[in-house]
């Protein structure tokens, strides 16, 4: 994998697709094992999250359903702080068992503030599976329950995750050099 260009940053190889994979597969046949004979509800978080929700999906055998919620907090290669919803959650969550799906967890200031109101519609129980954690980052502590790699405070592009709208169509992720 070469260096790419993404706007104006450089980006070198970080995790190949096939690495991605890999992990992908290991998570969900934890949440096969975990929640054999259940039905689950999948939140995805957009717009990062599809491809790894994707992909989870079809490795998936139990029973399961999906639907997409939209917050962010990124400007550029910084979190900017402030979160937002575009589109909101439109399903009943009372007695669930929910497993959100993030791309990335960084500073946790958007499940921070995303969980409480979740909550409020009182799951049967809430975990999360994320594709990649940045634990020097954290801020605001959140446990990933599902978890595909610990990174380096450094920023990345590609598999579904941008810089400024570009990159995420990659399928390898990439890291700013």
């Amino acid at each position: 994998m070469p260096v790419i260009n993404v706007h104006d940053k450089k980006f070198s190889p970080f995790l190949s697709e096939q690495e991605i994979q890999q992990q992908i597969k290991k998570i969900a046949a934890a949440i096969n094992e975990d929640y054999a004979g259940m039905r689950p509800m999948f939140i995805a978080i957009l717009n990062g999250s599809f491809m790894f929700a994707a992909d989870l999906f079809k490795y998936l055998t139990i029973d399961a359903e999906i639907c997409f919620i939209k917050l962010a907090s990124y400007k550029g290669t910084t979190s900017s702080g402030q979160m937002f919803t575009a589109i909101g959650l439109d399903v009943d969550l009372i007695g669930k068992d929910v497993i959100i799906i993030e791309d990335i967890v960084d500073t946790g200031r958007t499940l921070n503030e995303f969980l409480p109101k979740l909550m409020h519609q009182q799951p049967a129980s809430l975990k999360i599976a994320a594709l990649l954690h940045k634990p020097d980052a954290v801020k605001f502590p959140i446990r990933v329950d599902y978890l595909g790699f610990s990174i380096p405070n450094k920023f990345v592009v590609g598999y579904g995750l941008d810089y400024d709208g570009l990159g995420r169509n990659l399928r390898e992720i990439y890291q700013l050099v």
